[in-house]
Order: C-alpha cells, then sequence, then structure tokens
C-alpha cells in the first residue's frame, strides 16, 4: 500500500484528504500538532503527533513510514493574526516548511502538494484571476504562501524535486457522509458562522464592507467544497506520480457568490432567520475574487462536483445541527 505523510492532517482539508486517500487505496499517515486539529478526525491512517518545526521528529515519521509523497497543509492560516503576530507566521508556515523540505530531501521523498491560497494575489486587477496574475499579497499569511511557492520553485531546480501548489480560494462545505465538519477556534468563516447564528449560537453576522462595486454591495467570494479540494489533492498527487512537471494552479469553483447570496442561501436551506449587521471593510479585501480553473482541468483533470452553493450549505448544515446544536 502507498503511503502519503499528511502534515496538517487532522485538520479541516487536511482530514477530508486522509479519508479519500484511504478510500482509493492509500494510507494517509497525519502529522499534525493538534493545536488546531482533532485527533477524533483522524481515522483513516495513523496519527504523529509533531510540530512541523521540529526536524526531529519529522526525520522520525519520514524514517519510520517511507512515504512515497507528501500533501502540506500544516500551517496557520487567520489572516488577521497574521497582521497582529507575523514572527508567528513566518516561523511556523515558512520555517516549518523549509524544516520539511530538508527532511524529505534527506530522504529521498521528491514529491509534494503544497496547501497554497488565493491571498497571493492580494486585490488581483481583474476577476476571475488566473495564475498568471501578479503577486501581490497584502497580508503575512499571503506572503508566507507566496514564499513557500518560492522554496518549491528553488528546491526544484537544485534537487530535481517534483511539485504541486495549489492556489485555493474559500474553502467551504462539509464531508457529505457527515464524518467529518468545519471546527476553527476561533471561527471566521464566512458559511460556518452564519450556522452557528442560525443555531442560536451567534447574535448576528458582520457584513464587512456593503459599498463595493457589486451588485448587492458586498463583497463576491468563490466557494469550492472542501471534498472537492480533497480531490484536487489526489489529482495533484496523481499527477506528480505520473511525472508531472513542477505546477501551480488555481482550485475553484470558477464562479462567485456575494456575502447577501450565502447568508440567502443559509437562511433558505435551514428555515431559521438570524440578524446581519453591516462593518466596515476589511483592509486589503477586493471586491471580487473569483478563479480561473482552466489549468487545473487541463494539467490535473480536476473539476469540481459539490461546489454549487446549495451543496455546499446543505452539507456543512447537516454536520453544525447534529454537532454544534445546544441541547434542549
Amino acid at each position: 500500500m502507498t503511503t502519503v505523510l499528511v502534515t496538517g492532517g487532522a485538520g479541516y482539508i487536511g482530514s477530508h484528504t486522509c479519508k479519500l486517500l484511504a478510500r482509493t487505496g492509500r494510507l494517509p499517515v497525519a502529522f499534525d500538532d493538534l493545536s488546531n486539529g482533532h485527533a477524533d478526525a483522524v481515522r483513516w491512517g495513523p496519527l504523529e503527533v509533531g510540530n512541523i518545526e521540529d526536524s526531529r521528529r519529522l526525520r522520525e515519521v519520514i524514517a519510520a513510514w517511507r512515504p512515497e509523497a507528501v500533501i502540506h497543509f500544516a500551517g496557520l492560516i487567520e489572516v488577521g493574526r497574521s497582521v497582529e503576530d507575523p514572527a508567528a507566521f513566518y516561523r511556523t508556515n515558512v520555517t516549518g516548511s523549509l524544516a520539511l523540505l530538508e527532511e524529505m530531501g534527506a530522504a529521498g521523498v521528491r514529491r509534494i502538494v503544497f496547501s497554497s491560497s488565493a491571498s497571493v494575489y492580494g486585490v488581483p486587477p481583474a476577476s476571475p484571476v488566473s495564475e498568471d496574475a501578479p503577486l501581490d499579497p497584502v497580508s503575512p499569511y499571503g506572503e508566507t504562501k507566496r514564499a513557500v511557492e518560492a522554496m518549491l520553485d528553488a528546491f526544484a531546480r537544485a534537487h530535481g524535486a517534483r511539485h504541486a501548489a495549489l492556489r485555493y480560494f474559500n474553502a467551504a462545505g462539509a464531508d457529505p457522509e457527515g464524518e467529518l465538519g468545519e471546527r476553527h477556534d476561533p471561527e471566521t468563516h464566512l458559511v460556518p458562522r452564519a450556522l452557528r447564528a442560525a443555531l442560536g449560537l451567534e447574535s448576528h453576522i458582520a457584513i464587512f464592507g456593503t459599498d463595493y462595486p457589486t451588485p448587492d454591495g458586498t463583497a463576491i467570494r468563490d466557494y469550492v467544497h472542501v471534498s472537492d479540494l480533497a480531490a484536487a489533492h489526489l489529482a495533484a498527487l496523481d499527477y506528480l506520480v505520473a511525472g508531472g512537471d513542477p505546477v501551480t494552479v488555481n482550485i475553484g469553483a470558477g464562479r462567485g457568490h456575494s456575502v447577501r447570496q450565502v447568508l440567502d442561501a443559509v437562511r433558505r436551506i435551514t428555515g431559521r432567520p438570524f440578524a446581519e449587521r453591516p462593518a466596515p471593510r476589511r483592509t486589503g479585501d477586493p471586491p471580487e475574487l473569483v478563479a480561473a480553473t482552466g489549468r487545473a482541468a487541463r494539467l490535473l483533470g480536476w473539476t469540481p462536483r459539490l461546489s454549487d452553493l446549495d451543496s455546499i450549505v446543505e452539507t456543512a448544515w447537516a454536520w453544525h445541527a447534529r454537532h454544534d446544536a445546544p441541547e434542549a
């Protein structure tokens, strides 16, 4: 059985990817320090507890399991926190990734799928945004993703390593079979926060900016179902195993929905009202951010299957209603 090391494998996207890897005959070894992940989300392979910055621990785990490839999710993700504490983000996301690449190289592991982000584009000049758009991140989080992409390119040139960097847009939704869902603390993503409001666990939803140059004045984003994201990582892994050259691709639905459209979908699907309040725009938020997805389709053979808004909200609602509903 082929073994894949999944850093951050106890997290939201990582655990969904581990499930899919196991379903397709791989052994996913989750490497996670559990600072943001959940041990109970690791069900389809072993859990190795460790910090991505710990070279010695990485060396031990790679030697023990001898993975064919690595899928690298581990890192800090909160954009606002990255502005307040950039050192933590550079230390974990950049230094940790360097430690991983060095230990992979020493062990002869030459394939890695990297969890990058549309944040590398900053405020793009046009939408949909293609992979050839200028990289101009506006947060330390985005800067760390750009830095790791640059490291991957350098390691490919120097050592012949092969990588796929997946710049994905707004991950959302939950496992259609109900086994996994989104659990962040604090929760900053729109869909789970709206569902929590529908459950009465939040007093209201803040809409950050109601005066954008969009049809309803709220920001438009590309929401991609977490199961589609997992499938994209598997497609990228297959591409590398087949000898594909290093590649960087957008992973999104290729269409956008405004904040108000998302909130309306949540109200319609849950049948529950909740309050919303306007709030000032957040610095660096573009009016619209939608992925051009042609390269992923062409090179990886990947297209989203569950990333319509109703499927995203319905699967997330099924999970949150069961796991977050207040006791009667």
